[in-house]
């Protein structure tokens, strides 16, 4: 049986700190989908489509990984890919506790799909989306914290 995980994320815009967990997952697993949430409630800077375009750009060397959107529930969407497992991103113990939470609830809703805590590469774990689109807007650096191709679709939006 092939091992299937599930790494989900707003991803508006995808960073090096989730690039690392998505590349480190890809090495654990046999297929990786990375799943962006379209939810509705949140007003990103990015499409859906947009995010998902710039996910494949930066992952396109990494063969078993696949990009892929969901609405509603993650168990459902995990269910849905035969996944037996959920990858999730740790930057603090203040995610912990919120994705103990989540991780609890899935558990509930099936208890055949686990999930598996990547902490963040130190050099990452002050990273956000939030953060890198507020440096961004006001034109500060963010090639240490970016793939290329994300700065340059962050300056294209924020363009004066």
């Amino acid at each position: 049986m092939a091992s299937i995980a599930v790494c989900p994320g707003s991803f508006d815009p995808i960073t090096y700190g989730h690039l690392d967990i998505i590349r480190r997952g890809a090495k654990v697993f046999d297929e990786v989908y990375v799943v962006v949430l379209n939810n509705s409630s949140k007003n990103p800077l990015f499409s859906v489509n947009e995010r998902m375009d710039l996910i494949k750009h930066v992952t396109k060397d990494l063969q078993n990984v696949k990009v892929d959107e969901f609405q509603g529930l993650l168990i459902d969407y995990a269910q849905s890919v035969n996944a037996n497992a959920i990858i999730r991103g740790l930057r603090a113990v203040s995610d912990f506790e919120y994705e103990m939470q989540i991780t609890s609830m899935n558990r509930v809703l099936n208890e055949n799909i686990e999930t598996f805590f990547i902490m963040t590469n130190n050099q990452y774990s002050f990273l956000s989306s939030s953060i890198v689109k507020e440096v961004a807007k006001y034109d500060g650096k963010i090639t240490e914290l970016v793939p290329p191709i994300v700065e340059k679709a962050l300056h294209e939006k924020f363009e004066r």
